[in-house]
């Protein structure tokens, strides 16, 4: 498939239809460029909101902040929104911004490779099918492939297994013996809602979580209708939200020692909610607060507590066809078995095959970890574009917001390639090695450094997921792209 050609109008193809993707997508509909393809996995658009659908999926970050700053929702029916909400929230904004006819489903793109001589992207989906486009953006997330454990014996449980990023709804858990393998961001919020339901659950914990109290209510009707009638009043609170997250920024890069009226605060929650002192102890902590992924709920620490929970902290050994032995040889048998075990966070555009000048794999490029500049672009890759790329996570406020950062930045390199029909812009080696040089010097004093081994560390023990400083001053280095950051490749007559 070629997309129709028109120089000053250059051809985007964007895969992925989340939050990053359907965004790329508005701001190009908005400024004007409408020769855009999104090619989506999956069959509606949402990402990680549409895939995670196990009870009791939910945000973490409050609801007026986890929305477009240009698509205000003034009747959330929380303070912190649940996945239905806004996976309707997703298909509301396709909807509204026209952006169905563009979406292609059940797409998911198998390679994407640089063509030097057009300056243009050969990109191949599953199906067989070729695209040709001047610019590519992928807008995958970090949170899109589930992490299936390297467990001996998985494939020998006769049971009911599944992953929670792929939860089961035909499978009734009611009187069921379960094992949960995780006690991560996923299992701390599904794990409360099955234990009513099940015969036994038991649940093993390889490392304990820091979990705060979630400060989550329902609106009130008349809270909805203040931010409907009076628009500037959701706008101040949106800005209260964020520069109270945004404090807490100071703590996770800068002031670890802040982070321990957090670990007190967590502490005194377990010791009110857990009876069972065996268990208290097991589920605090022994790494720094803030090394590994903070969690929010009220109601994880009474779950754990009932008396049909057994909390295991010995290792697994093995999966067999009832159960779980671990290597204390002790048998834990079970006839549903749940991964709670997360997402390759590190592997990104995985299982992509990305290939550019001279027929270099992005793997290749990325053989001593993942780096991008800015977390946008990768030398060698020329109008290749990434939304939520390498160090672009965040652990104390809305990764929307850095994906509007993102998509700003990109639309200024777009308009730049509009103005040279058939070039390609490239980031300079240099610019790029700078870039994550500083990035990585900066991580060095963060709580991450601290000594966990978390989700966010790659194979090598690298930091390639999170952003060591404050939104704001992300936003303030992606307002605009600047044309020296670039090498230039011009237009080819065959193109």
């Amino acid at each position: 498939m070629s997309i129709p050609s028109n120089p000053e109008d250059p051809s985007v193809v964007i895969v992925g239809a989340g939050f990053g993707g359907l965004c790329m997508a508005i701001q190009l509909k908005e400024a004007g460029f409408n020769r855009i393809t999104l090619l989506e996995k999956g069959p509606d658009v949402g990402g990680t909101w549409r895939d995670n659908t196990y009870p009791g999926a939910a945000c973490d970050v409050q609801s007026h902040f986890y929305s477009y700053s240009f698509e205000p929702k003034h009747d959330w029916s929380r303070k912190f929104g649940m996945q239905p909400e806004i996976l309707d929230y997703m298909r509301f904004c396709a909807k509204k911004y026209d952006l169905l006819k563009h979406i292609r489903f059940n797409q998911e793109v198998r390679s994407a490779s640089f063509d030097e001589n057009r300056n243009q992207w050969q990109v191949e989906t599953g199906s067989g099918e070729q695209l040709q486009c001047d610019i590519l953006v992928t807008a995958t997330g970090q949170l899109n492939q589930p992490a299936w454990p390297r467990i001996p014996g998985l494939s020998s449980f006769e049971g009911t297994l599944f992953h929670s990023a792929r939860w089961d709804h035909d499978h009734s858990l009611e009187g069921k013996n379960v094992a949960v393998v995780g006690t991560g961001a996923s299992a701390i919020q599904f794990v409360p809602e099955i234990v009513p339901q099940v015969q036994s659950l038991t649940l093993f914990q390889r490392s304990a979580a820091w979990v705060l109290p979630k400060p989550d209510r329902p609106f009130k009707k008349w809270e909805q209708t203040l931010f409907e009638k009076f628009p500037l009043w959701d706008r101040v609170y949106r800005t209260l939200i964020y520069w109270k997250n945004e404090s807490r920024g100071l703590a996770f890069t800068r002031f670890n020692s802040l982070l321990s009226l957090f670990a007190w605060q967590a502490k005194r929650f377990a010791r009110n909610q857990v009876r069972n002192p065996q268990k208290r102890r097991d589920l605090i902590p022994d790494y720094q607060i803030g090394c590994k992924r903070i969690l929010i709920s009220n109601d994880w620490y009474r779950a754990i507590d009932q008396q049909h929970v057994n909390l295991v902290t010995t290792g697994i050994e093995r999966v067999v066809s009832n159960g779980v032995v671990t290597t204390d040889g002790a048998l834990h048998k079970a006839d549903t078995l749940i991964l709670g075990t997360g997402f390759a966070a590190s592997e990104f555009l995985s299982p992509m095959t990305i290939t550019g000048l001279g027929g270099q794999t992005l793997n290749q490029a990325w053989a001593d970890g993942a780096e991008a500049f800015k977390g946008i672009t990768v030398s060698g890759f020329p109008n290749f574009f990434m939304l939520y790329g390498p160090n672009t996570n965040l652990a104390h406020n809305s990764i929307v917001f850095m994906l509007e950062s993102q998509v700003r930045y990109v639309m200024s390199c777009v308009r730049a390639l509009s103005k040279n029909p058939g070039a390609a812009m490239d980031v300079k080696p240099d610019r790029l090695r700078a870039f994550s040089i500083n990035i990585q010097q900066r991580l060095t004093n963060s709580v991450w450094e601290s000594g966990c081994h978390s989700w966010y560390l790659d194979k090598n023990g690298k930091n390639t997921i999170n952003w060591p400083g404050f939104t704001f001053t992300y936003r303030r280095e992606t307002q605009e792209h600047n044309p020296l950051d670039f090498r230039y490749l011009p237009s080819n007559p065959e193109s």
